[in-house]
């Protein structure tokens, strides 16, 4: 009978755990949905300060419910150029913030409501086909997950309070703060989830298996063990996402321990606004939580440029990052001069060529070494490309309203001609990268004699490419023509090179597999050759 029960309490945790977890997530997916998908917009627009950027990581976790999430895209942004240490440390901060909300969620008592909002979510999801209702049955359904995830939870650490070995712990956690800190850490690392971990001690502390003292310790170690993901999302990212992801442990740390050394007055002090304000157990372990992150906050704000200085000393080294900020588009030129509006449109074009010279190359590195950091900036330059593809085609349209030239609408059309063919080289060179991926997770092996082919290809068209940008930046038409003739080589070279793949195949001395992913290499290539010929061509025509 002892076992049973022990069966079905261990079930029944694991079951709503999952069930939480899931509906946390897909709530979060629903809300980032149905806002947009603007993520990335509202953390570049409105960071201009620290200030600003701890209201823009709050909004973005209350959006997508997940701290961890929001960090990871804040090391992303700041790995990409998009973003300053500086205002990562404010969005990170502003992050702690926002995942408090969903302790005060849970802190609502509507867990016997459970089933009907997953109901009701569902026929949201099933029988209706816009996408807006769509999205709002997501976050029904979510949001009747996680309550019902909790409640399965709640149901199976019940018995926890009778066991003399957790009494015994929950004791110690008492007269140990820094167990409880460990065993908040420790359970959050390996959940990967402050809000579930919150949302058991809230549960816990609901039951009566665990008191106040020993509750806020866990709570301190829960937003510590929060950090993990950032640091795993960091590993072999770019030295500023490291710094990124440090400040967010060292933030977490600062605060941990503040807390520690006032822990008796803090206890004091939430027992207080529980009887002051007759709160529910679980409700007084979001205002616990929500406080401790909140003065957090502020007491750490001030000193974002200390927070700043000291990961830099910590993680030395010069970073590496694409810059993806558009540099030369300004809007005032295309009132008072169109005409040089223009050449700020042509050196911005020239900026994207770069990058899209810098991504075929480090696809090149990438296919040669299978070093995962060439992949990575492989991916940045892609995202850099297609954001300046946006904001070139957008002043670019803009400026058409203006009275140009007929020279001038000449150059006008041949640089958004330009912007489309870079754009669709960045896809290529993703492609390759991909395709490189797919071999490496399937342990497709590629002959000697096939990577020196790819080898030769890959320099041939770099050489096509970079030939190509040089012609755009300095109006040369001798180097447009060279292009021309030497994507005329990349023509030939990949029907050759497909006909000696094909007698490897036939003689056995590589696989289908291998040979589908030399194929695909080879074509992409030869399809970034066409567009290089296309702004080679764009540039004869402007001569």
């Amino acid at each position: 009978m002892l076992e049973f029960d022990i069966q079905k309490m261990i079930f029944e945790f694991v079951g709503g755990l999952g069930i939480f977890l899931f509906g946390i997530k897909y709530m979060g997916e629903g809300l980032q949905k149905s806002a947009g998908d603007k993520l990335r917009d509202i953390l570049d627009k409105f960071t201009t300060n620290p200030v600003m950027g701890v209201l823009a990581g709050a909004i973005v976790t209350v959006l997508i419910q997940s701290s961890s999430g929001t960090t990871v895209l804040t090391v992303g942004l700041v790995s990409a150029g998009f973003m300053t240490l500086r205002q990562a440390i404010g969005v990170i901060m502003g992050a702690n913030i926002g995942t408090t909300v969903t302790a005060f969620i849970i802190g609502i008592e509507i867990k016997e409501y459970a089933l009907p909002i997953l109901a009701a979510g569902a026929v949201l999801l099933f029988f209706f086909k816009n996408k807006k209702v769509h999205y709002i049955g997501q976050v029904l359904f979510g949001f009747g997950g996680l309550f019902y995830g909790l409640s399965l939870m709640s149901s199976g650490m019940k018995p926890l309070r009778s066991l003399e070995a957790f009494q015994e712990l929950t004791v110690s956690m008492s007269d140990n703060p820094l167990l409880g800190v460990v065993i908040g850490t420790a359970f959050t690392v390996i959940v990967q989830s402050s809000s579930a971990t919150i949302g058991i001690l809230q549960e816990l502390f609901g039951q009566g298996a665990i008191n106040l003292q020993a509750s806020l310790p866990v709570l301190f170690g829960d937003n510590i063990g929060t950090t993990i993901t950032a640091v795993l999302a960091s590993i072999g990212a770019s030295v500023a996402a490291r710094r990124a992801a440090l400040t967010h442990v060292i933030f977490n740390l600062i605060g941990t321990t503040i807390f520690l050394v006032i822990l008796r007055f803090y206890t004091v002090f939430i027992d207080w606004i529980r009887i002051e304000w007759d709160l529910n157990p679980q409700m007084t372990i979001a205002f616990a939580h929500g406080i401790f992150n909140t003065t957090n906050t502020l007491i750490q704000l001030p000193f974002v440029a200390l927070l700043a200085a000291l990961v830099t000393k910590l993680i030395p080294g010069k970073d590496t990052t694409v810059e993806f900020k558009a540099k030369h588009l300004d809007p005032i030129f295309i009132q008072q001069s169109p005409s040089l509006a223009l050449d700020q449109a042509k050196e911005e074009v020239l900026r994207m060529g770069e990058f899209a010279v810098k991504g075929l190359e480090e696809s090149r590195l990438y296919m040669q070494t299978k070093q995962q950091k060439h992949a990575e900036l492989v991916f940045q330059y892609e995202d850099a490309i297609n954001n300046l593809d946006r904001k070139i085609t957008d002043y670019l349209i803009d400026l058409s309203a203006s009275e140009l030239s007929d020279a001038d609408s000449e150059k006008h059309s041949m640089l958004m001609d330009t912007v489309r063919d870079i754009e669709r080289i960045g896809d290529h060179f993703e492609n390759i990268v991909e395709l490189i991926e797919y071999q490496l997770s399937n342990k497709v092996k590629m002959t000697d004699s096939a990577m020196q082919d790819l080898s030769e290809m890959s320099e041939l068209t770099i050489s096509t490419l970079k030939e190509a940008i040089q012609a755009l930046q300095n109006h040369d038409k001798a180097a447009a023509r060279s292009t021309v003739e030497k994507e005329d080589k990349i023509d030939k070279m990949e029907r050759s090179l497909r006909k000696k793949h094909i007698l490897r195949v036939n003689e056995g001395q590589c696989s289908g597999q291998e040979g589908m992913v030399f194929v695909d290499i080879v074509s992409n290539l030869e399809r970034v050759g066409d567009h290089a010929v296309n702004i080679a061509e764009a540039v004869i025509g402007e001569a």
